[in-house]
Protein backbone atom coordinates (compact mmCIF):
# COMPACT_ATOMS: atom_id res chain seq x y z
CA UNK A 1 0.00 0.00 0.00
CA UNK A 2 1.53 3.52 -0.99
CA UNK A 3 1.04 6.02 1.44
CA UNK A 4 1.16 9.62 0.19
CA UNK A 5 3.54 11.97 1.87
CA UNK A 6 3.57 15.96 1.28
CA UNK A 7 6.56 18.18 2.90
CA UNK A 8 4.78 21.51 3.75
CA UNK A 9 6.50 24.62 3.94
CA UNK A 10 5.26 27.99 5.33
CA UNK A 11 4.81 30.23 2.39
CA UNK A 12 5.82 33.82 2.27
CA UNK A 13 3.92 37.01 1.06
CA UNK A 14 6.53 38.52 -0.81
CA UNK A 15 9.45 41.05 0.11
CA UNK A 16 8.93 42.74 3.66
CA UNK A 17 6.68 45.31 4.40
CA UNK A 18 8.79 48.89 3.33
CA UNK A 19 9.93 47.33 0.06
CA UNK A 20 6.56 46.34 -0.73
CA UNK A 21 4.75 49.44 0.34
CA UNK A 22 7.60 52.07 -0.98
CA UNK A 23 7.74 55.73 0.15
CA UNK A 24 4.59 56.59 -0.63
CA UNK A 25 2.64 52.76 1.14
CA UNK A 26 4.83 54.03 4.13
CA UNK A 27 3.96 57.75 4.42
CA UNK A 28 0.19 57.23 4.33
CA UNK A 29 0.35 54.19 6.64
CA UNK A 30 1.99 56.74 9.13
CA UNK A 31 -0.65 59.35 8.49
CA UNK A 32 -3.20 56.18 9.48
CA UNK A 33 -1.17 55.51 12.63
CA UNK A 34 -0.53 59.59 13.32
CA UNK A 35 -4.73 59.53 13.21
CA UNK A 36 -4.95 56.99 15.73
CA UNK A 37 -2.98 57.51 18.06
CA UNK A 38 -4.37 61.57 17.95
CA UNK A 39 -7.98 60.05 18.14
CA UNK A 40 -6.92 57.83 21.03
CA UNK A 41 -4.75 60.25 23.18
CA UNK A 42 -7.20 63.36 22.24
CA UNK A 43 -8.30 64.30 25.66
CA UNK A 44 -5.30 64.76 27.00
CA UNK A 45 -3.89 67.15 24.14
CA UNK A 46 -6.80 69.42 25.02
CA UNK A 47 -8.56 70.11 28.19
CA UNK A 48 -11.49 71.97 26.48
CA UNK A 49 -14.84 70.61 26.40
CA UNK A 50 -15.54 69.46 22.86
CA UNK A 51 -19.78 70.10 23.95
CA UNK A 52 -19.07 72.72 26.08
CA UNK A 53 -21.16 75.76 24.13
CA UNK A 54 -20.12 79.65 24.94
CA UNK A 55 -22.33 81.77 22.52
CA UNK A 56 -19.90 84.83 23.27
CA UNK A 57 -17.33 83.08 21.83
CA UNK A 58 -19.12 82.28 18.70
CA UNK A 59 -16.77 81.63 15.39
CA UNK A 60 -13.84 82.95 17.56
CA UNK A 61 -10.91 83.41 16.17
CA UNK A 62 -7.70 81.15 17.79
CA UNK A 63 -6.61 82.45 21.05
CA UNK A 64 -4.39 80.57 24.25
CA UNK A 65 -5.94 77.40 24.43
CA UNK A 66 -7.67 77.29 21.65
CA UNK A 67 -6.07 77.29 18.76
CA UNK A 68 -8.16 76.19 16.05
CA UNK A 69 -10.60 79.12 17.11
CA UNK A 70 -14.53 78.12 17.75
CA UNK A 71 -17.58 77.08 16.06
CA UNK A 72 -21.01 78.90 15.58
CA UNK A 73 -21.69 78.03 18.93
CA UNK A 74 -18.48 78.99 20.76
CA UNK A 75 -17.24 75.27 21.12
CA UNK A 76 -13.46 74.69 20.75
CA UNK A 77 -12.87 73.33 17.24
CA UNK A 78 -9.34 71.22 18.58
CA UNK A 79 -11.04 69.47 20.73
CA UNK A 80 -14.53 68.78 18.80
CA UNK A 81 -11.85 67.50 15.64
CA UNK A 82 -9.94 65.05 18.23
CA UNK A 83 -13.44 63.54 19.71
CA UNK A 84 -14.69 63.51 16.17
CA UNK A 85 -11.71 61.62 15.43
CA UNK A 86 -12.48 58.41 17.29
CA UNK A 87 -16.15 57.75 15.81
CA UNK A 88 -14.98 58.38 12.48
CA UNK A 89 -12.65 55.75 12.53
CA UNK A 90 -14.26 53.60 14.73
CA UNK A 91 -17.57 53.31 12.57
CA UNK A 92 -15.55 52.47 9.22
CA UNK A 93 -13.97 49.82 11.34
CA UNK A 94 -16.71 48.15 12.55
CA UNK A 95 -18.16 48.45 9.24
CA UNK A 96 -15.03 46.98 7.43
CA UNK A 97 -14.84 44.14 10.60
CA UNK A 98 -18.34 42.98 10.44
CA UNK A 99 -19.02 42.77 6.60
CA UNK A 100 -15.14 41.66 5.89
CA UNK A 101 -16.21 38.85 8.41
CA UNK A 102 -19.44 37.84 6.75
CA UNK A 103 -18.33 38.53 3.02
CA UNK A 104 -15.05 36.21 3.34
CA UNK A 105 -17.11 33.74 5.58
CA UNK A 106 -19.64 33.36 2.69
CA UNK A 107 -16.81 33.68 -0.56
CA UNK A 108 -14.73 30.71 0.80
CA UNK A 109 -17.85 28.50 1.78
CA UNK A 110 -19.56 28.84 -1.77
CA UNK A 111 -16.17 28.54 -3.43
CA UNK A 112 -15.78 25.59 -1.13
CA UNK A 113 -18.88 23.46 -1.55
CA UNK A 114 -19.63 24.58 -4.96
CA UNK A 115 -22.84 23.74 -7.06
CA UNK A 116 -25.56 24.57 -6.49
CA UNK A 117 -24.81 26.45 -3.27
CA UNK A 118 -22.32 28.86 -4.92
CA UNK A 119 -25.24 29.50 -7.50
CA UNK A 120 -27.64 30.60 -4.83
CA UNK A 121 -25.05 32.62 -2.95
CA UNK A 122 -24.18 34.17 -6.42
CA UNK A 123 -27.71 35.04 -7.33
CA UNK A 124 -28.19 36.74 -3.62
CA UNK A 125 -25.37 38.71 -4.39
CA UNK A 126 -26.16 39.87 -7.52
CA UNK A 127 -29.62 40.70 -5.61
CA UNK A 128 -27.77 42.56 -2.72
CA UNK A 129 -25.65 44.95 -5.71
CA UNK A 130 -29.10 46.95 -6.18
CA UNK A 131 -28.76 48.49 -2.92
CA UNK A 132 -26.27 51.35 -2.35
CA UNK A 133 -25.11 51.94 0.77
CA UNK A 134 -25.58 55.38 1.61
CA UNK A 135 -29.46 54.91 0.64
CA UNK A 136 -29.89 51.60 3.02
CA UNK A 137 -28.19 53.50 5.76
CA UNK A 138 -30.74 56.47 5.51
CA UNK A 139 -33.49 53.53 4.91
CA UNK A 140 -32.84 51.93 8.05
CA UNK A 141 -32.26 55.53 10.28
CA UNK A 142 -35.47 56.35 8.93
CA UNK A 143 -37.07 53.28 9.57
CA UNK A 144 -35.24 52.66 13.66
CA UNK A 145 -34.42 56.72 14.08
CA UNK A 146 -30.71 57.99 13.50
CA UNK A 147 -27.36 56.98 14.78
CA UNK A 148 -24.44 55.66 14.23
CA UNK A 149 -25.26 51.45 15.45
CA UNK A 150 -28.06 52.00 12.86
CA UNK A 151 -25.69 53.71 10.15
CA UNK A 152 -22.66 51.27 10.90
CA UNK A 153 -24.84 47.79 10.84
CA UNK A 154 -26.97 48.99 7.24
CA UNK A 155 -23.66 50.15 5.86
CA UNK A 156 -21.84 46.95 6.83
CA UNK A 157 -24.51 44.87 5.24
CA UNK A 158 -24.21 47.09 2.13
CA UNK A 159 -20.71 46.09 1.63
CA UNK A 160 -20.83 42.21 1.96
CA UNK A 161 -21.52 41.40 -1.38
CA UNK A 162 -18.81 43.78 -3.24
CA UNK A 163 -16.36 42.14 -0.43
CA UNK A 164 -17.70 38.21 -1.12
CA UNK A 165 -17.36 38.64 -5.03
CA UNK A 166 -13.85 39.86 -4.44
CA UNK A 167 -13.11 37.10 -2.28
CA UNK A 168 -14.64 34.73 -3.56
CA UNK A 169 -13.05 34.92 -6.97
CA UNK A 170 -9.72 34.23 -5.22
CA UNK A 171 -10.95 31.72 -3.24
CA UNK A 172 -12.21 29.48 -6.03
CA UNK A 173 -8.26 29.56 -7.68
CA UNK A 174 -7.09 28.79 -4.63
CA UNK A 175 -9.63 25.92 -4.50
CA UNK A 176 -8.05 24.16 -8.00
CA UNK A 177 -4.39 24.47 -6.14
CA UNK A 178 -2.27 20.78 -6.03
CA UNK A 179 -1.86 21.40 -2.41
CA UNK A 180 -5.52 21.50 -1.12
CA UNK A 181 -5.84 17.69 -2.98
CA UNK A 182 -2.72 16.73 -1.44
CA UNK A 183 -4.36 18.17 1.90
CA UNK A 184 -7.81 16.20 1.15
CA UNK A 185 -6.34 12.58 0.26
CA UNK A 186 -4.12 12.81 3.75
CA UNK A 187 -7.43 13.11 5.52
CA UNK A 188 -7.59 16.89 5.98
CA UNK A 189 -11.22 18.12 6.92
CA UNK A 190 -12.61 21.25 4.61
CA UNK A 191 -12.87 23.46 7.79
CA UNK A 192 -9.32 22.59 8.71
CA UNK A 193 -7.80 23.26 5.59
CA UNK A 194 -9.97 26.29 4.98
CA UNK A 195 -8.53 28.29 8.42
CA UNK A 196 -5.60 26.91 8.85
CA UNK A 197 -4.60 27.05 4.92
CA UNK A 198 -6.82 28.47 2.40
CA UNK A 199 -7.81 31.71 4.55
CA UNK A 200 -3.89 32.53 5.58
CA UNK A 201 -3.47 32.47 1.78
CA UNK A 202 -5.74 34.80 0.75
CA UNK A 203 -4.58 37.63 3.77
CA UNK A 204 -2.69 39.58 1.47
CA UNK A 205 -6.30 40.41 -0.93
CA UNK A 206 -8.61 40.25 2.10
CA UNK A 207 -5.98 42.89 4.18
CA UNK A 208 -5.49 45.31 0.74
CA UNK A 209 -9.42 45.26 0.16
CA UNK A 210 -10.05 45.69 3.49
CA UNK A 211 -7.90 49.06 3.65
CA UNK A 212 -9.36 50.06 0.49
CA UNK A 213 -13.19 49.35 2.37
CA UNK A 214 -12.23 51.55 5.36
CA UNK A 215 -11.76 54.54 3.14
CA UNK A 216 -15.33 54.01 1.24
CA UNK A 217 -17.02 53.41 4.61
CA UNK A 218 -15.39 56.68 5.89
CA UNK A 219 -17.13 58.48 3.14
CA UNK A 220 -20.06 56.94 3.62
CA UNK A 221 -20.65 57.45 7.34
CA UNK A 222 -19.57 61.13 6.85
CA UNK A 223 -22.58 61.46 4.45
CA UNK A 224 -24.96 59.85 6.63
CA UNK A 225 -23.81 62.05 9.45
CA UNK A 226 -24.08 65.10 7.22
CA UNK A 227 -27.55 64.54 6.71
CA UNK A 228 -28.34 63.93 9.81
CA UNK A 229 -28.78 60.44 10.01
CA UNK A 230 -25.21 59.41 11.90
CA UNK A 231 -23.77 60.69 15.37
CA UNK A 232 -26.37 63.15 16.18
CA UNK A 233 -25.29 66.64 18.33
CA UNK A 234 -24.36 67.65 20.35
CA UNK A 235 -21.61 64.41 20.02
CA UNK A 236 -18.92 65.04 18.07
CA UNK A 237 -18.35 63.42 14.03
CA UNK A 238 -16.31 64.73 11.26
CA UNK A 239 -19.58 64.34 9.11
CA UNK A 240 -21.36 66.14 11.79
CA UNK A 241 -19.35 69.11 11.60
CA UNK A 242 -19.22 69.05 7.93
CA UNK A 243 -22.73 69.69 7.83
CA UNK A 244 -23.22 71.86 10.90
CA UNK A 245 -20.42 74.15 9.34
CA UNK A 246 -22.21 75.14 6.02
CA UNK A 247 -23.81 77.98 8.12
CA UNK A 248 -20.37 79.14 9.22
CA UNK A 249 -19.62 79.37 5.12
CA UNK A 250 -22.00 81.22 4.19
CA UNK A 251 -21.30 83.75 6.89
CA UNK A 252 -17.51 83.28 5.68
CA UNK A 253 -16.03 81.45 8.26
CA UNK A 254 -15.40 78.09 6.84
CA UNK A 255 -12.74 76.61 9.48
CA UNK A 256 -15.86 74.52 10.78
CA UNK A 257 -16.39 72.56 7.66
CA UNK A 258 -12.83 72.75 6.12
CA UNK A 259 -11.17 71.15 8.88
CA UNK A 260 -13.57 68.11 9.22
CA UNK A 261 -13.78 67.90 5.74
CA UNK A 262 -9.55 68.08 5.18
CA UNK A 263 -9.39 65.42 8.24
CA UNK A 264 -11.78 63.08 6.01
CA UNK A 265 -9.49 63.67 2.99
CA UNK A 266 -6.55 63.37 4.18
CA UNK A 267 -7.38 60.05 5.76
CA UNK A 268 -9.12 58.63 2.54
CA UNK A 269 -6.20 59.44 0.62
CA UNK A 270 -4.30 57.73 2.70
CA UNK A 271 -6.32 54.62 3.03
CA UNK A 272 -6.49 54.19 -0.69
CA UNK A 273 -2.86 54.90 -1.05
CA UNK A 274 -2.08 52.17 1.73
CA UNK A 275 -4.97 49.83 0.02
CA UNK A 276 -3.16 50.00 -3.22
CA UNK A 277 0.54 49.29 -2.22
CA UNK A 278 -0.87 46.00 -0.69
CA UNK A 279 -3.18 44.83 -3.75
CA UNK A 280 0.59 44.71 -5.13
CA UNK A 281 1.24 41.77 -2.97
CA UNK A 282 0.24 38.16 -4.11
CA UNK A 283 -1.32 35.47 -2.19
CA UNK A 284 1.44 32.68 -1.51
CA UNK A 285 -0.40 30.03 -3.08
CA UNK A 286 1.15 27.78 -1.10
CA UNK A 287 -0.18 25.95 2.48
CA UNK A 288 0.48 27.54 5.57
CA UNK A 289 0.39 24.95 8.13
CA UNK A 290 1.36 25.76 11.88
CA UNK A 291 2.78 21.30 12.18
CA UNK A 292 4.45 19.86 9.25
CA UNK A 293 2.28 16.90 7.96
CA UNK A 294 3.68 13.10 8.12
CA UNK A 295 3.31 10.10 6.41
CA UNK A 296 -0.73 9.13 6.63
CA UNK A 297 -1.09 12.24 8.76
CA UNK A 298 -2.89 15.54 7.83
CA UNK A 299 -1.70 18.83 9.13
Amino acid sequence: MTVVSATIRPGRAGRGGRGRLGALGMAAAGVIVLAVVLAAVGPILTTADPNASDITHAYGAPAPGHPLGFDGQGRDLLARLLTGARTSLLGPLWIVALSMAAGTAVAIMAAWVGGWLDSVVSAVLEVMFAFPGVLLAMLVAAVFGPGLNAAVLALAVAYIPYIARLVRSAALAERRKPYIQALEVQGAGALSICVRHLVPNLLPIIAAQATLFFSYAMVDLAIVSFFGLGVQPPDADWGTMVGGGQSGVLQGYPAESLLAGGCIVVLVVAFNLLGERLSEGRPTNRPWPWRRTRAGGAA
